[in-house]
């Protein structure tokens, strides 16, 4: 059997936060913050980051090197969407999700790891 190669290395992760509290979800500078540094724990490399208050919610959106964090908030509910996805080998976006659940700190949260890559054997 040949060795599986990588065309195309990608990892997306992406899930559910609940029962966050409002004010950490209302707070674009604080949400902005906490994806940079998700950024850094991922080992992924930050190129732009933009926060929009759509009020009462924030989306916020950071271009990496590898791909995107995306983080979209609806306070009134205590509930965000997550997505965390990188092209890079070397990055740990697992982690970067890891972070943003820590920092936002929800009552529960929910994820799934898909698999983005494009093989040749």
């Amino acid at each position: 059997m040949g060795e599986v190669k990588h065309l195309v290395y990608g990892k997306h992760v992406y899930g559910n936060l609940y029962g966050c509290e409002y004010e950490r979800l209302a707070d674009p500078e604080l949400l902005k913050n906490v994806v940079v540094e998700a950024a850094k724990v991922g080992n992924m490399t930050l190129l732009d980051v933009k926060a929009w208050h759509i009020n009462p919610g924030v989306s916020v959106l950071a271009v990496i090197l590898e791909s995107h964090i995306a983080l979209h908030t609806w306070p009134e509910y205590g509930f965000a969407t997550v997505d965390v996805y990188s092209c890079g080998t070397h990055s740990k976006p697992e982690e970067a999700f890891k972070h943003i659940v820590r920092a936002l700190g929800p009552r529960r949260f929910e994820y799934t790891v898909a698999d983005r890559s494009y093989l040749r054997e």
